[in-house]
């Protein structure tokens, strides 16, 4: 397998969580967004964590997520990162990461060249960064929403500061092209291993992996 590393998101039921394990994905990631179709209570996202095995990083999506949010989060969910997808600030993502003591992965929703200034903004704060497609207006997902953007924004960009993962509307039939145009050692994906919204499919999970590495 070579170094890209793969990160399914949205995973809410047993076989997702062993399907992602076992066909090699490096991280997994638990949305905790009422929002989202892929949304999971507490109870029900500690028992996939119990599933993950070590070796693969559990990651928790949260938008705008208050303190009181985060302390319920960590303290019954076993995690490995906060991944913060909405709108914070990097005086917030600094926070979240002194207060909670997990390292934090921004996602930051690009659409044209002038969204990439962010990029290097909150790499000062950040552990990781998420480069995502900025949703529609009239979205009320944060992510998910199966878009891409340009990837021809990000060639020749890929030495920030942070490590960092390609997100946006990658499927197993377009994440090799998107790795080869952008540089990319790290993708994530969610809407393109699902056969319904939030329902995985481990044959795409699957394919997917084996399309990236």
């Amino acid at each position: 397998m070579s170094d890209i590393a793969v990160k399914i998101c949205g995973l809410t039921a047993p076989d997702h969580v062993r399907a992602a394990a076992e066909a090699g994905a490096r991280y997994v990631g638990f949305v905790f967004f009422p929002k989202s179709p892929r949304h999971l209570e507490l109870d029900k996202a500690a028992e996939l964590a119990q599933l993950v095995p070590a070796g693969v990083a559990k990651v928790a999506l949260t938008v705008n997520a208050s303190d009181e949010d985060l302390d319920r989060i960590v303290a019954e969910v076993p995690l490995d990162m906060l991944q913060l997808h909405g709108k914070e600030t990097p005086e917030r993502v600094s926070e979240v990461r002194g207060k909670f003591g997990l390292p934090v992965m921004k996602a930051i929703g690009v659409a044209e060249e002038e969204d990439l200034s962010a990029i290097d903004l909150y790499s000062e704060v950040a552990d990781q960064l998420l480069i995502d497609a900025k949703p529609p207006r009239t979205s009320e997902l944060p992510g998910g929403n199966g878009l891409a953007f340009d990837w021809r924004l990000l060639a020749g960009r890929k030495y920030w500061q942070k490590p960092w993962m390609l997100a946006g509307g990658l499927t197993p039939e377009n994440v090799a092209e998107a790795i080869r145009m952008t540089g990319a050692r790290q993708v994530d994906v969610s809407s393109g291993v699902e056969s319904a919204p939030g329902i995985k499919d481990p044959m795409k999970i699957s394919e997917f992996i084996q399309a990236a590495c």
